[in-house]
């Protein structure tokens, strides 16, 4: 059975789902996303992504298509309508459609859609044995903490790293590890003390980052937002990624070094349970 998506207010099968070739998402990447995890039909810091897709809608000033709880009833609509039980719903928000021109008018409607992804998440060989990352140079706009479509140059760098056999691209700018092509970066030091670089325009804010931070928190983990260095990275104890999708992923190898014993490490796989364990329990699942 086809999918069935989110576009304009409507419900439809994906091969009915159009979007306008004049749409400025399209023609300028003048929109915005956001991603969200679902593990047993739960929607997984979904309030966190919710206030993120609000705040870069602001700071391109872009006017939000419906409230939050409306948005909500949409991906409630879409776990239930596709029956998902794990995977990601994506949802994009463009500034709308109108003739190409640079300019834009300051009431054109922004156009909205949303789908869903099945693809297992919570039980992955990548969670299980970690993961290798590939260092490139980070070519991306000054404004990073906007969760904007334009995304070539992730792109680009993901594909570097699928050539090199690596499963994630850990982007450097300056000699310093600014964060993956999609995901946050962290090391763990040989004194157990969690590292991951202070948000700022230079990285994205990471919903699923600050989660974890939280937990880690609540461990009694002492956390350094602060900048790291590749070579760091490489003589840490521990390294690991998060993002929505990909939760809490040990990183075993960056650029060809192995990280600490070549496995995942305990701090790492703390975080991984207690993470999920937590995200877990709250909102009950769609029936």
């Amino acid at each position: 059975m086809a999918r069935e998506v989110y576009v304009e207010g409507r419900f439809v099968s994906e091969d009915e789902a159009t979007v306008s070739v004049f749409d400025r998402g399209l023609l300028f990447g003048d929109s915005i996303y956001e991603v969200t995890a679902v593990i047993d039909g739960r929607l997984i810091d979904n309030d966190l992504h919710l206030a993120r897709l609000e705040r870069s809608l602001g700071e391109l000033e872009i006017p939000m298509p419906l409230s939050q709880e409306a948005i909500v009833e949409v991906q409630t609509q879409l776990i239930a309508r596709n029956h998902l039980r794990e995977g990601v719903i994506y949802l994009q928000i463009s500034r709308g459609i109108a003739d190409r021109n640079f300019g834009y008018a300051e009431d054109i409607k922004p156009t909205f859609f949303a789908f869903t992804q099945a693809r297992d998440i919570s039980d992955t060989a990548a969670l299980r044995d970690g993961i290798r990352v590939a260092i490139v140079d980070d070519q991306r706009w000054a404004r990073r903490d906007i969760k904007t479509t334009m995304l070539l140059a992730q792109v680009q760098a993901k594909h570097v790293a699928a050539q090199r056999g690596c499963k994630e691209a850990w982007l450097v700018e300056d000699g310093f590890v600014t964060e993956g092509a999609s995901s946050t970066a962290y090391i763990v030091t040989a004194d157990n003390r969690i590292v991951t670089r202070a948000n700022s325009r230079a990285i994205l804010p990471g919903c699923t980052r600050r989660a974890v931070i939280t937990v880690a928190d609540e461990l009694k983990l002492a956390v350094d937002q602060s900048r790291f260095t590749v070579e760091e990275a490489q003589n840490a104890r521990e390294a690991f990624l998060t993002s929505a999708s990909s939760l809490v992923t040990p990183v075993i190898e960056i650029a060809g070094h192995t990280v600490g014993d070549g496995k995942p490490g305990p701090v790492t796989r703390l975080l991984q349970k207690t993470y999920l364990d937590l995200a877990l329990g709250s909102p009950a699942p769609v029936q």
